[in-house]
C-alpha cells in the first residue's frame, strides 16, 4: 500500500502562498480603520497649510500633530489586526502611515521654530497688520530679520 498523497494546491494558490502574501479581503471594520487613518492624515497635512497667522498657529499646528500621530497609530494597529488574521492588509493604511508620518515631522519642527521665535514672530504679524505701504513691510522684514539673529547665535 503506497502512502496516500495530499493533492497540489490549486496554481493561484500556490502562487500566493509562495510569494507570502495574505488570502482574503480585509475585514471591513480593519478596511473603516484605514480609511479613517488616510483621512486623518491628510487632514494633517491640511491643516498646516491653514497657519497665516502667527497667534493661531500653535493651536493648528498642534492639531496636525495630534492628527497625524492619529493616523499612524490607526494605520499601524489596522495593519497589525490584519496580519494577526492572515488576511490582506487594508488599502490605504500603509499610505496613511507614510503620510502622517509627514505631517507629524513637519508639525513637529513648526513647533520647534514656535518654541524658538514665538516671540519673534508675533512681533512680525503684529508689525505687519499695520503696516500699509511696501516700505512699512519691508521695515518689519528687517526688523524680523535683526530680531531673529539676536537670538541665533
Amino acid at each position: 500500500m503506497a502512502p496516500s498523497v495530499p493533492p497540489p494546491p490549486p496554481p493561484e494558490q500556490a502562487q500566493t502562498q509562495a510569494r507570502g502574501r495574505r488570502t482574503g479581503r480585509a475585514d471591513p471594520a480593519h478596511q473603516q480603520r484605514s480609511i479613517a487613518a488616510l483621512l486623518l492624515a491628510v487632514l494633517s497635512l491640511l491643516g498646516l497649510l491653514g497657519v497665516s497667522n502667527f497667534q493661531r498657529g500653535v493651536y493648528i499646528v498642534a492639531f496636525a500633530l495630534v492628527a497625524g500621530v492619529l493616523a499612524i497609530w490607526f494605520g499601524g494597529t489596522a495593519l497589525a489586526r490584519t496580519r494577526r488574521a492572515g488576511t490582506a492588509g487594508p488599502r490605504g493604511s500603509v499610505a496613511a502611515i507614510v503620510i502622517g508620518s509627514i505631517g507629524v515631522l513637519l508639525s513637529g519642527l513648526l513647533l520647534l521654530g514656535f518654541a524658538l521665535f514665538g516671540k519673534q514672530a508675533s512681533t512680525f504679524s503684529r508689525c505687519l497688520s499695520g503696516a500699509n505701504t511696501v516700505a512699512a513691510q519691508q521695515a518689519c522684514q528687517n526688523q524680523f530679520i535683526h530680531s531673529v539673529e539676536q537670538v541665533t547665535p
